[in-house]
C-alpha cells in the first residue's frame, strides 16, 4: 500500500537522491508517497499496454511510449511515475530527457490494492491539473478502464473498445479490451 509520508514536505531534488531499493517513490505537491514493487498481474497489465501502444506509435509515427521507471516532473515538488505513458515527438524524433519533451499525451496506471486511492486521487487530479489529455486507469479485477480528461467529473468507463486519437488527421489505436484483459488474466 502507498503510504504518504507528510511530516516534512520534498522536494524532487531529494526523492531522486533516494538509493534504489525496490520501492517506488513519487511526490505530488510535496507529498511522499512510497509504494512496493508491483505483482506480476501488474506487470502483465503494464506490458501488455506498452506493446499496443508501441506498435501503433510505430505505425503512426506521433508519439513515444514509456512505461516506469520513468520520472515525469512537474517543478520543484512533484515528481510520478506513470505505469506507462505518452509524449509527443521533438521535431520529428523521440524526446531525450522529460525537459525536452515537456509534456503528457497519456497517462496510464495500472491499479493495484495499495495504489488505487492515490491512482485515482492525487494523480487524477495532477493530470487533470496539468492538462494531460487522457489519463486512464486500469482496472484488472474490474476488467474496465477508467478515462478522464481533463475537465470531467466522472470518468468514462469504458469495457469494449478503447480508442485513443493522440493527433487528429491520423488513425486511432483501438483495444478490444476483452482480448487484452484475457492476454493479461489468461482467463
Amino acid at each position: 500500500m502507498p503510504m504518504a509520508i507528510a511530516a516534512k514536505q520534498w522536494t524532487v531534488e531529494e526523492v531522486q537522491a533516494f538509493p534504489s531499493d525496490g520501492n517506488r517513490y513519487e511526490l505530488i505537491d510535496g507529498e511522499l508517497l512510497v509504494s512496493p514493487s508491483p505483482s506480476w498481474t501488474h506487470q502483465e497489465g503494464v506490458l501488455q499496454l506498452a506493446f499496443r501502444l508501441m506498435v501503433y506509435v510505430k505505425a503512426n509515427p506521433v508519439a513515444h511510449i514509456f512505461v516506469a521507471p520513468a520520472d515525469v516532473v512537474y517543478g520543484t515538488r512533484t515528481v510520478v511515475e506513470p505505469d506507462v505513458f505518452a509524449v509527443p515527438l521533438v521535431g520529428g524524433r523521440k524526446p531525450k530527457t522529460w525537459a525536452e519533451a515537456g509534456r503528457l499525451l497519456l497517462a496510464i496506471e495500472v491499479l493495484s490494492p495499495g495504489t488505487a486511492r492515490a491512482d485515482r486521487t492525487l494523480k487524477r487530479r495532477l493530470y487533470q491539473r496539468q492538462g494531460v489529455p487522457e489519463y486512464w486507469i486500469v482496472d484488472v479485477d474490474g476488467r474496465l478502464v477508467e478515462r478522464w480528461k481533463p475537465d470531467d467529473d466522472r470518468p468514462e468507463l469504458v469495457t469494449g473498445r478503447l480508442e485513443w486519437c493522440p493527433v487528429a488527421g491520423h488513425p486511432s489505436l483501438s483495444i478490444d479490451l476483452e482480448e487484452y484483459f484475457l492476454a493479461v488474466i489468461g482467463e
